[in-house]
Order: C-alpha cells, then structure tokens, then sequence
C-alpha cells in the first residue's frame, strides 16, 4: 500500500452518507450505536446491512441480535447521532423507545424507521458486516441528516435535479 490508513479515511470521507442509528435489544440491555455505513442490498427479499467495528466493546451483543431497528436521521438529529456515536456511557439515558412489532427498540423523529430480523453477518476487515431482513418500516418527509468530509452537512435546497429515468436502476442495481 502507498498511502496510510488516515489517508485511505479521508477519502472515503468524500462520499456523502447519511447517518443512521441502529438499535436492538439483547439480554435485556439496549443497544445503539450511529453509523453512516448503511446500504440497501436486494428487494427480494428486502435485504439492507450495516456494518459496526470489531474493536466495538458491544459487538458480541450486536452478534446475539435476533432483531434490530435502523433510524435514518433528519437533519435536526445532530445530538442523536452524537449521543449514539460516543463508546462506553449509557447512550439509552433520558430517552423512551417506542417498540416494533417483533419487540426491537426504536427512535422517534427519524426519516425512515426501518425493524429488522437478523439475516447474516460476515466478517469485513476490521468491521462485522451485519446483513437484515425488514419486516417493517414507516417514513416520513424531512430532510436528512448528512456526513462528508468528517463533519455533519446540510442539503442548500430540497430541490431536485433532473435525473435520467432509470436512475434507480442505475444507482442500485435493480
């Protein structure tokens, strides 16, 4: 390799995420942790991952989880997202989840509120690439809550560009 791993970070730090929190509950302790590693990955069956650090003190928790929830944050949710990005403290202080239909603890005021069951999980470098299958989901019209460049963004207009029609398909594969 020619180039470090700070190096390496920032430029992937060029592409524009968004952030999410994901939440599950297991052996009676909540669990959440911010990641703007999220993806869609099949519609059939309706497949998203996410992937957490394998240093991550809570990981063999997260690799007990039948079930877990994904809250895509709007832009109004910086203190969310850095609430759930912190190690160690009880990031569950103060806060009421409201719960799915399997059980899974979720957040209030996201964009998309996604409740998953555990599909797979893969080791990935240094990450657990953990794959789920959504059962359920609801959403809402805000606008999001974005990273580049190692900082939180915001969109200067919801106005939308012209895309090409199968720009979807394009985009994702599908």
């Amino acid at each position: 390799m020619t180039f470090t791993d700070r190096e390496f970070r920032d430029a992937l730090g060029q592409f524009a995420t968004g952030v999410c929190v994901i939440t599950a509950e297991v052996d009676g302790i909540l669990l959440g942790s911010t990641v703007s590693s999220f993806n869609s990955v099949s519609l059939a069956p309706p497949l998203i991952l996410f992937s957490l650090a394998r240093a991550a003190q809570t990981l063999d928790l997260w690799l007990k989880a039948t079930h877990f929830g994904v809250t895509v944050l709007s832009e109004s949710q910086t203190d969310l997202s850095n609430r759930f990005a912190r190690g160690g403290a009880d990031k569950w202080a103060g806060l009421a989840p409201f719960r799915g239909k399997s059980g899974v603890p979720l957040l209030r005021g996201g964009l998309v509120t996604f409740e998953c069951k555990t599909y797979a999980t893969y080791e990935g470098g240094d990450h657990e690439i953990m794959l789920g299958e959504v059962l359920e989901f609801s959403r809402t019209i805000s606008t999001p809550l974005l990273f580049h460049g190692g900082r939180y963004r915001r969109l200067h207009s919801d106005e939308a560009i012209e895309t090409p029609p199968n720009i979807d398909v394009w985009l994702h594969g599908w």
